[in-house]
């Protein structure tokens, strides 16, 4: 048992992040600021309400507070073992409406979060990056030493900052050990509710035409959060002292035609599907290589894409019809 701070621990990769850490007896410090960016705070509440009546629920602490607030967060730290950054701004395109807010959360907040670690001697970290930092000019699939310094959005920019910024860091930290990981496109039950698969998923099942950007050859590296949540976990715990870039991701890319066949697959149902342009910022493709994970995590993910669709529906059609804005 090990004693855990979770930032964005009520979000939809932090509740299931947290949900994992409980259920094998750890105790959970989860800070989050419970904001309206990028989803509705009644979604937060509700994975917050849930995970306190799971079983090991006693042992969730929150502090209700953003990562830009070091002298707020600072307390959570006390007696950690381990920490586990999840809490930042996400989505591309929204980035464009506020790029600075973007760069103080993402980039400001991990440096307080990496700061606070050192000085209350935790020597394990993981933190959330992107799969948004290689853009359209990396080689696929991409590698992690690949160069990755032409971003598509602010967005991307701030997770790559972000990166840089925990690298250099922990130079002042010999012994820590802090794994930055590249989540490719995840998926799952409680996912942000303008994400492609569970907005596609709700719509299909309510009989709605969806909406598919470009003629549909874009492909994504979708990767359901339960390898996420194997791979963050697995990452803390393993990864070597120093600084290290993993991508996590199913290295298995469909395209969106495929993904929008899969996702009527799942539901029993045929789409109908709506043309858009390709909004401003969306890269081509993403595609991970994962070598680098399968060689020092161990790592690597298991659950199939039409497997990890079947739990998208369940969880639209029973659980999750009530998730949502407004509810």
């Amino acid at each position: 048992m090990a004693r855990y701070v979770v930032t964005g621990g009520v979000g939809f990769i932090g509740y299931h992040t947290t949900r994992a850490l409980l259920a094998r007896g750890d105790s959970v410090v989860v800070i989050d600021d419970l904001s309206d960016a990028p989803y509705p705070r009644v979604m937060k509440e509700q994975n917050l309400r849930d995970l306190r009546a799971e079983p090991g629920g006693e042992k969730l602490e929150m502090i209700e507070a953003c990562i830009t607030d070091r002298p707020a967060i600072a307390r959570a730290f006390e007696g950690a073992h381990r920490v586990i950054h999840l809490a930042g701004l996400a989505g591309v395109r929204p980035s464009f409406a506020d790029p600075a807010r973007y760069v103080k959360v993402n980039v400001e907040g991990t440096a307080n979060v990496l700061e606070l670690a050192i000085e209350h001697g935790v020597r394990r970290v993981a933190f959330a990056s992107s799969s948004s930092v290689y853009g359209n000019s990396t080689p696929l699939p991409a590698q992690e030493d690949a160069p990755a310094v032409v971003p598509e959005s602010p967005y991307a920019a701030s997770k790559r900052s972000a990166e840089l910024v925990a690298r250099a860091i922990t130079l002042r930290a010999p012994t820590m050990a802090c794994a930055a990981l590249r989540f490719f496109t995840v998926y799952g039950p409680r996912q942000r509710p303008e994400m492609a698969i569970t907005l596609f998923t709700r719509a299909v099942l309510e009989g709605r035409p969806i909406t598919v950007f470009g003629d549909g050859s874009m492909r994504r590296d979708f990767t359901h959060v339960s390898d996420i949540v194997c791979g963050i976990v697995t990452a803390v715990e393993r990864s070597p002292v120093g600084y290290r870039e993993y991508n996590l991701g199913s290295s298995a890319p469909v395209d969106l035609n495929q993904l929008v066949q899969a996702i009527g697959d799942a539901s029993g149902k045929v789409p109908e599907v709506r043309n858009a342009p390709v909004p401003l910022g969306d890269v081509e493709a993403t595609y991970s290589d994962l070598g680098r994970a399968k060689r020092e995590l161990g790592w690597e993910p298991a659950v199939r894409l039409e497997q990890g669709l079947a739990t998208v529906v369940d969880w639209v059609t029973q659980d999750g019809k009530n998730y949502r804005a407004g509810a």
